[in-house]
C-alpha cells in the first residue's frame, strides 16, 4: 500500500491555512470528525478540512498535494450510501459546497453552466423558471449537489425515458492532480473529437480529478405532467401491470416498483392511501403537452384494465408530489422493519427484473431476514435492502450471506452489482466478480494517466 503522511507538518498546515484563510480551512477534532463520514456511515478522520471559493485555490492545492503526496477527497453533501467520500488514507478533504453559483442559463443553446456545489433541485427551479428542463432526478435531489451527481452518475426515478447523468454533461472544468486545469466538451450538443473524457469523468468519484463546473444539456420544459400510483395484490400483479403498460405503447417518465416488504415499512411509517392488504405498487409518471399527456393516461388506464388492479389514485400538477414523497421516504422508513439495513443498488436486464425480484425474496426467506425490493422498474435497477438487528446473535453474518447471494444472482442474470451508487468502500471486495483482470487492467492504466501518484480519493473502486 502507498504511504501517505499519518499527519501534516507545521509547513503543512501553514500551506493550507494561507491558501485557504479563515473559515475556509479547519483542522479541529469536531469539525473533521463530522466531514470523515458518509451516507454509508463508514468513517475515517481526515488531516484537514479547505473549502475552496475559487478554481485557482484547488489548482494550487492539487500542485501542492501531489508534490507533497497528501491524499485528496472531493466532498459536497455527502448523499453517497457507498463510502466514496471516506477519507480512508486520512489527507485532506475538499468541500466544493461554497462553489455554489449557476454561472448561465441559456435558453437558445439549451445548456446551464453551473459550480459543483449547486444543489440539484435548486438547478431544476431556477432553469424551469425559464422554461428549460434538467431531467436528472435523484431521490436526494433536494439535498444532493451537482458535482456530486456528476461524479457518482446519479441516475433517478425519470432514468427510464430521460437516462442518467452522464447523458447531460457536454462539458467539464476539472482540474488534475498537479494543479493542470482540463477543459473536456462545450456547449455543442455533439462533438466527436478525440477521446470522450468528459463522459470519462462522469461516474469517476473524485479519483482522476476534481470537477470545479460543469455545463449541462437542457431540454424544452414539458408542458404538464401526473401521476398514478396502482395497487396490486402481489408483486406478480405489480409485474403484470409493468408489463401492460409498456405494451400499450407508451414509454412513462417514470416506473417504480414497491414490494410487499416496502409496503409495510411505509404503512409503519405514518399514513397511505391504498388500502390494507395491497401487496404490489406501481408508480408511474408521464409528461408532454397537456392534449398528450391526457391521452396516454387514458391508453395507461385502459391497459391496467387487462390486469388485476386493487387500488388506483392520480394526481397532477403540485398534487402529484404527495405521491412521490411516499417513494422518497422509502429509505428511511425501511427501518421500521429493522434497526440495521445493508442496501444494494444492483440492476438485471428489463427481461430478468421479475426473475430477479423472486430471487432475492427467495434469499430472505431461506437465510431469515427481511429483504425489501424497491426502485427504478422501467430501467431494470433494483434497490435491494436487507434489514437486520446486528445485535442478535448470527444477524449480521445472515445480512452478509444474504448481500453475496443477491450479488450471485444479479450476476448469473447478466446484471451489476450497482446501476446508479458505484463501489466505493461498501463493494470493492466484490468488484473480481463483475470485473476480469483485462478490464481492471485498463481501468488501472487509465488511473496511472491522470493520478499517478494516486493522490485523487485513494483507496476507492469506482
Amino acid at each position: 500500500m502507498k504511504q501517505y503522511p499519518e499527519q501534516l507538518s507545521r509547513s503543512h498546515k501553514k500551506y493550507l491555512q494561507d491558501l485557504f484563510p479563515g473559515r475556509e480551512s479547519s483542522f479541529d477534532d469536531c469539525t473533521l470528525l463530522a466531514c470523515g463520514v458518509d451516507a454509508s456511515q463508514r468513517h475515517a478522520r481526515p488531516l484537514a478540512l479547505v473549502r475552496p471559493q475559487k478554481t485557482a485555490q484547488i489548482a494550487e492545492l492539487l500542485k501542492w498535494a501531489q508534490a507533497e503526496r497528501v491524499p485528496i477527497y472531493p466532498r459536497a453533501r455527502a448523499t453517497n450510501k457507498v463510502g466514496n467520500c471516506v477519507p480512508v488514507r486520512h489527507g485532506v478533504v475538499v468541500s466544493m459546497l461554497d462553489m455554489n453559483s449557476i454561472l448561465d442559463i441559456d435558453g437558445r443553446d439549451f445548456v446551464a453552466v453551473t459550480q459543483p456545489g449547486v444543489i440539484t433541485a435548486d438547478l431544476q427551479k431556477a432553469v424551469e423558471a425559464e422554461k428549460l428542463f434538467y431531467p436528472p432526478d435523484p431521490a436526494s435531489m433536494k439535498i444532493s449537489t451537482i458535482g456530486g451527481n456528476i461524479s457518482t452518475c446519479a441516475g433517478g426515478m425519470r432514468a427510464v425515458k430521460y437516462g442518467v447523468t452522464r447523458d447531460y454533461v457536454l462539458g467539464l472544468e476539472v482540474v488534475l492532480p498537479g494543479g493542470d486545469i482540463l477543459r473536456t466538451g462545450g456547449r455543442t450538443q455533439k462533438n466527436v473529437v478525440g477521446l470522450d473524457i468528459t463522459r470519462l469523468m462522469v461516474g469517476s468519484a473524485g479519483t482522476l480529478g476534481l470537477i470545479t463546473e460543469a455545463t449541462l444539456k437542457l431540454l424544452p420544459l414539458p408542458e404538464t405532467s401526473a401521476s398514478m400510483l396502482v395497487g396490486f395484490a402481489d408483486l406478480e400483479g405489480s409485474l403484470n401491470g409493468a408489463e401492460a403498460v409498456f405494451g400499450c405503447g407508451i414509454l412513462p417518465t417514470a416506473m417504480e416498483l414497491m414490494d410487499h416488504n416496502t409496503i409495510r415499512a411505509l404503512e409503519m411509517h405514518g399514513e397511505v392511501p391504498w388500502p390494507k392488504g395491497t401487496g404490489g405498487l406501481l408508480l408511474l409518471k408521464i409528461d408532454g403537452s397537456a392534449e398528450s399527456v391526457k391521452t396516454d393516461l387514458k391508453r395507461m388506464e385502459e391497459a391496467l384494465r387487462t390486469v388485476a388492479v386493487t387500488f388506483v389514485e392520480k394526481g397532477g400538477g403540485s398534487d402529484q408530489e404527495r405521491l412521490w414523497e411516499l417513494r422518497r421516504i422509502i429509505s428511511p422508513a425501511a427501518f421500521n422493519l429493522g434497526p440495521d439495513k445493508q442496501g444494494e443498488d444492483v440492476a438485471v436486464p428489463r427481461g430478468k427484473v421479475a426473475e430477479a425480484i423472486r430471487g432475492y425474496h427467495g434469499i430472505g426467506e431461506r437465510l431469515g431476514v427481511i429483504v425489501l425490493c424497491f426502485g427504478h422498474l422501467g430501467d431494470g435497477n433494483i434497490h435491494v435492502s436487507t434489514m437486520y438487528d446486528k445485535s442478535a446473535s448470527g444477524s449480521k453474518e445472515k445480512a452478509l450471506k444474504a448481500k453475496q447471494q443477491i450479488f450471485n444472482l444479479t450476476l448469473e442474470l447478466g446484471g451489476t452489482l450497482s446501476g446508479e451508487h458505484g463501489i466505493g468502500l461498501t463493494k470493492a471486495e466484490y468488484i473480481n466478480q463483475q470485473l476480469d483482470k483485462n478490464q481492471q487492467r485498463v481501468m488501472n492504466g487509465i488511473k496511472k494517466t491522470f493520478d499517478p501518484f494516486q493522490i485523487m480519493n485513494p483507496g476507492k473502486v469506482v
